[in-house]
């Protein structure tokens, strides 16, 4: 129970920070860019994918596990968790009033994309405890790290 616990934190962290850099990351670019809404969001969700998933892939390819294995491995490691994290994180951002307004120099900007995960995590947190105590979701590459 307590190793089922301590590596859905380890897993739901993982998520976090790939999602965390890309959301910030894509909402900075698109923020910068002057894009629109619709296109900040769909950059920052990309982009969380992208960096969720790589940082799974890391140690894959360090295990010279074959491409495909790589990426099938990490598609079913983090994509519940994932979705989670951008589904909550996203909602949440368009819920605080002027969030997708503020410019790269204003706390609103941080702070909407640090809340909606704050509030996200216990859900993430939650659907890896339930997929690696099924042996799912980041256990498959448990033994890669």
């Amino acid at each position: 129970m307590a190793t089922t616990n301590r590596l859905a934190l380890k897993a739901t962290l993982h998520c976090l920070t790939g999602c965390a850099i890309g959301e910030f990351s894509g909402m900075a670019i698109a923020t910068a860019l002057g894009w629109g809404n619709l296109a900040q969001i769909a950059l920052a969700i990309g982009l969380a994918y992208v960096f969720g998933f790589g940082l799974t892939a890391l140690p894959l390819v360090r295990a010279r596990l074959a491409p495909r294995t790589v990426v099938s491995t990490a598609l079913a490691a983090d994509t519940v968790s994932i979705t989670i994290m951008e589904l909550v994180d996203n909602l949440t951002v368009l819920a605080i009033p002027d969030a997708l307004d503020a410019g790269l120099g204003d706390l609103l900007f941080y702070g909407s994309i640090a809340a909606g995960f704050a509030i996200a995590f216990p859900f993430a947190y939650l659907a890896n405890r339930y997929l690696i105590a099924r042996g799912r979701g980041h256990a498959v590459v448990h033994a890669f790290h």
